[in-house]
């Protein structure tokens, strides 16, 4: 079974450059305190290095 990651968006994008919009909005994250459910792949986990500051992730 493959690991999974639970990715919450924390912080307002709102003054954020427009390549972490785009990559908040790859995750499927719309609204603060909204959580997805995705695999953790290398793929996922450079989107979410580039959003550190704005995400929180755990294992599931």
């Amino acid at each position: 079974m493959s690991k999974q990651l639970e990715i919450t968006l924390t912080r307002s994008v709102i003054g954020q450059s427009e390549g972490q919009r785009q990559t908040v909005q790859s995750l499927g994250l719309k609204k603060i305190r909204q959580s997805v459910v995705r695999e953790d792949t290398p793929a996922t986990r450079g989107m979410i290095d580039k959003v550190a500051h704005l995400v929180a992730v755990k294992e599931v």
